[in-house]
């Protein structure tokens, strides 16, 4: 088998078996998914979706985030790993919202990346799931299952973002919500489940373990 085609192939299995993938991020606008993203990093986004419906009912938008005292957000938002960090961002990329784009969410790569706390991954994020842009997103689970399945040898992961983005090309991300369940359900860091896995026959990979 060739490569192109078994890169057609890993694509339209992760497809299919995929199709109705969508963040699991808590959210009825693009400032609450934009906040959600922020708040997932190295955190779960179980975790997230418990600390979210407080936060949005005492900041529904970037408007009152802008005002909001600092310990307050702490308060908040205490359950999330690095929450001392993540409450200054939030409080800085509402302030930068309000100044610099009349209080609306930036809607392009970078711009987003220009906000506080905003990184490639989590702009990538909030453009594909909410605009249904062609961005590919890489997270720990991405970076694993594309390494394992032989996508990529890139080193981080905007690297490894480029490279998916031009196998793949269209349907990222999909693809991107895809290989996260992929990688939290099946090829797991620790124990991948080989046996139950839907893309065993196109893995060569070392790091195969029953």
């Amino acid at each position: 088998m060739g490569k192109k085609e078994r890169i057609l192939l890993i694509k339209s299995r992760i497809l299919e078996h995929y199709k109705d993938a969508t963040t699991a991020l808590n959210h009825t606008n693009i400032y609450e998914l934009l906040v959600a993203v922020m708040l997932s990093a190295q955190c779960t986004d179980e975790r997230v979706n418990l600390v979210t419906p407080k936060f949005f009912k005492v900041y529904p938008s970037t408007k009152e985030l802008a005002r909001a005292d600092i310990d307050s957000i702490k308060e908040l938002i205490k359950s999330i790993n690095f929450f001392n960090n993540k409450a200054r961002y939030l409080k800085e990329m509402a302030q930068e919202v309000e100044q610099n784009f009349d209080g609306k969410i930036p809607t392009t790569q970078k711009e987003l990346i220009s906000l506080s706390g905003v990184g490639q991954k989590s702009a990538n994020v909030v453009l594909g799931e909410f605009l249904n842009q062609n961005f590919m997103a890489v997270d720990t689970h991405v970076f694993r299952v594309s390494h394992r399945l032989g996508l990529s040898d890139a080193k981080t992961p905007i690297e490894t973002e480029k490279e998916l983005s031009a196998i793949f090309k269209t349907n990222l991300n999909s693809l991107h919500q895809g290989l996260v369940l992929f990688g939290r359900h099946i090829c797991k860091a620790r124990t991948p489940l080989c046996t139950l896995c839907f893309l065993e026959d196109l893995c060569s990979s070392s790091d195969k373990r029953i």
